[in-house]
């Protein structure tokens, strides 16, 4: 018996052992430097760590130069109600070093708080299921003013959450909301109606009071380019956009489908991990992959160097880099201990970028670390033009719900929460940054306008955003003088949104940017463009725009109108981009673009002479989305059409035509008697169709039309 009991201890602490072996402990600041792996010709070093930073997840540098790092100190589990763990602090250098050693706590008692923002004197701070505003009024560098702004966000899920705040070159502040389910009140204009937002994005205006959906479905990480382009991180689909704005996509009802979301990474997932993976991650994946062979699918988990915790993808726009770097996108990825670089590339379709590796990463990542504890949850440039990367450094950073409850047993998720480093990198050769104190808030507006020619995105937009705020009228001149006279595109831009943010922009500002060298300035005119409706027929011109994004913009904006010119533009886009998947969407969208009239256009420009898989698809989706509008004319003048001798000897648009029909009959909102009206004119159309196919889709069309009553 004592031999058994001998035996069962001696397991035990072999059992012990091993489980206390299956996950490695911190390192030091300096040792984890040592594991870093960097691309050559750049320097990596530590200008802040704990007990100066904890759980860092958000930094900013504010319009003087003032250092904010946010942290989640509640990470990964959902704070008590009114105990909040994060806080926000307040980060310097006293020592004049490059280094930063003092903090002061702005903000404290912060629940799930994941993002800031610079604004009129504070910080827009996402905070689930709020979006605040802290401000200092009194000088202590310690919040006295907290206002709700908007309520009502998806607050279930710390990694899904509304975050990411940005300020865009159009005057708009953009967040990622991961597509979650909100009604979101705005408490300034308490009278307003709850916004849903379910199924995209978010974005507002606190000088107009303006708030609304936004296509997207970013998780954690927003990159925008000089041009409003937004590139935002999931965390397996690192680097994905949204082409069609959801004020244009979600303008009418009907559509078969708004999906709007495009991947626009041209490579497979790999990356180039050098940590080796933790012991429940291996162990989890071996489950699934049992699993997916017993069930007899033909699938992978894969265990390691894939993308799996993508995070705070941000785009490079300063000239401290190399040239090569500028507008390069920067994704953490926080399960494999790794930066990853994109290179973003323009095409010449739908949806207009492509993101891939640098030709010097082929074979390798721009950063990585063999230390499991490194965390690279989210960057910023500062106004010195390096790239500074927030270090979480935790030992585990997956969410508990996603793992075996047997796995979690020697699992503590707060493990390391008493850590966190930032770092800055930049070109070694260009020596160590100087860590700038820019002092714009103080400057006087005529000093603030040159900046917006700046080489360095991070002044343009500080410059842009004071100047809006301020609304002092007496820049105007000076900033139509920078629009006429600058030889920087992305100056005439700024100058162009920053006297739209003055309310002072004229039509023939945007007139004359229409016409602009740089198709990015051109592609902004047109959408201010929507401004002035007396510019419709410049706009239709805008269609033959050689960029393609450009001239896509011009579908999107000419579908705002629905005089005739308008529909005919439309037709003209179908005609010529019927095979890009976009282009079907943007018109479509419009108004007019589910017309008889639109249908008219296209039957008189020979667009049924062929067939061909992009022209069956958008008269499918045409069909569905014009049979569930409930538009009786609409839907009989097209029916009426479906026998003249052009579409009659195409039996592929015929059918597309009444298969789409069906569709929409499904889900239409016709009253009876117009059912009835639909239903004679199907069978009449039936008796000259020859094809046995469309008379089974009009029977099919008609059983559905005589379903439930809709009076």
């Amino acid at each position: 018996m004592n031999r058994m009991i001998t035996a069962y201890c001696v397991a035990l602490l072999l059992q012990a052992c091993a489980d206390e072996g299956r996950y490695k402990e911190a390192l030091t600041p300096d040792e984890a430097l040592k594991r870093f792996e960097l691309h050559e010709g750049f320097t990596i070093e530590n200008v802040a760590s704990e007990p100066l930073v904890m759980d860092p997840v958000e930094m900013v540098f504010d319009e003087d130069g003032r250092i904010y790092v946010l942290e989640m100190g509640d990470y990964p589990y959902k704070p008590e109600q009114g105990q909040g763990r994060g806080k926000i602090r307040l980060l310097s250098d006293t020592s004049g070093d490059g280094k930063l050693d003092d903090a002061v706590i702005f903000a404290e008692g912060l629940a799930d708080a994941t993002s800031m923002l610079p604004w009129n004197g504070g910080l827009i701070v996402t905070s689930a299921p709020n979006i605040l505003f802290l401000r200092d009024t009194t000088g202590d560098n310690k919040v006295d003013v907290n206002e709700v702004l908007f309520t009502g966000f998806f607050e279930n899920n710390s990694e899904a959450q509304i975050t990411n705040l940005r300020y865009g070159v159009d005057n708009w502040i953009y967040a990622n909301n991961n597509g979650q389910k909100g009604e979101v009140k705005f408490n300034r204009k308490p009278d307003l109606p709850a916004l849903p937002v379910a199924g995209g994005d978010f974005r507002f205006r606190l000088d107009k009071n303006l708030f609304e959906v936004e296509s997207g479905a970013g998780q954690f990480g927003l990159a925008m380019d000089d041009w409003g382009n937004r590139f935002f991180t999931q965390n397996t689909l690192h680097i994905q956009m949204a082409p069609i704005p959801w004020r244009y996509l979600h303008r009418k009802k009907g559509l078969p489908s708004y999906a709007g979301v495009a991947n626009i990474y041209a490579h497979d997932l790999t990356v180039f991990q050098i940590s080796e993976p933790p012991y429940w991650r291996t162990e989890r994946s071996k489950q699934r992959q049992q699993q997916y062979d017993e069930a007899g699918l033909d699938r992978v988990e894969h265990i390691e160097g894939h993308f799996t915790g993508a995070s705070g993808g941000t785009l490079y726009a300063a000239d401290l880099f190399p040239a090569s770097f500028y507008g390069n996108v920067f994704t953490g990825e926080v399960a494999c201990n790794l930066v990853h670089r994109d290179v973003i590339e323009p095409t010449d379709k739908g949806p207009f970028f492509s993101a891939r590796r640098a030709a010097d990463e082929t074979d390798r990542e721009f950063l990585a670390s063999s230390d499991p504890w490194f965390r690279p949850v989210n960057f910023t440039v500062g106004p010195d033009g390096a790239l500074y990367m927030l270090d979480m450094y935790r030992q585990h950073i997956e969410t508990p719900v996603s793992i075996p409850e047997e796995l979690k047993a020697d699992m503590d998720f707060v493990h390391g929460n008493q850590y966190g480093r930032i770092y800055r990198i930049y070109p070694t050769d260009k020596g160590v940054p100087e860590l700038r104190k820019p002092g714009l808030g103080d400057k006087p507006v005529a000093e603030l306008v040159p900046l917006l020619a700046h080489a360095n995105q991070w002044w343009r937009l500080q410059a842009q955003r004071l100047l809006v705020e301020r609304q002092d009228q007496s820049v105007v001149p000076a900033l139509e003088k920078l629009f006429n006279e600058s030889t920087d595109p992305r100056a005439r831009l700024h100058a162009m949104y920053t006297l739209e943010g003055l309310q002072a922009l004229t039509s023939p500002v945007v007139e004359k940017a229409l016409y602009d060298t740089n198709a990015q300035v051109r592609r902004h005119a047109i959408m201010l463009a929507e401004q002035f409706p007396e510019m419709l027929d410049k706009l239709v011109n805008m269609l033959d725009d050689p960029a393609p994004q450009t001239a896509f913009q011009a579908v999107l904006s000419v579908g705002q109108f629905t005089r005739s010119t308008a529909v005919t533009a439309l037709a003209k886009a179908v005609l010529q981009h019927s095979e890009d998947e976009w282009y079907r969407k943007a018109v479509l969208s419009a108004e007019s673009g589910t017309s008889a009239a639109l249908l008219e256009a296209l039957l008189a420009n020979g667009f049924f002479e062929t067939e061909a898989d992009g022209k069956i698809k958008f008269m499918t989706d045409f069909s569905t989305a014009v049979g569930a509008t409930g538009k009786l004319q609409d839907v009989l003048s097209i029916i009426n059409k479906l026998t003249q001798p052009v579409l009659a000897q195409q039996a592929g648009f015929q059918q597309a035509v009444l298969s789409g029909f069906l569709k929409g009959a499904k889900k239409t909102t016709l009253n009876d008697a117009d059912k009835k009206k639909l239903i004679a004119a199907l069978q009449k159309q039936g008796t000259a169709i020859t094809s046995a196919v469309s008379k089974k889709a009009i029977e099919e069309i008609t059983t559905a039309l005589n379903g439930p009553s809709n009076n």
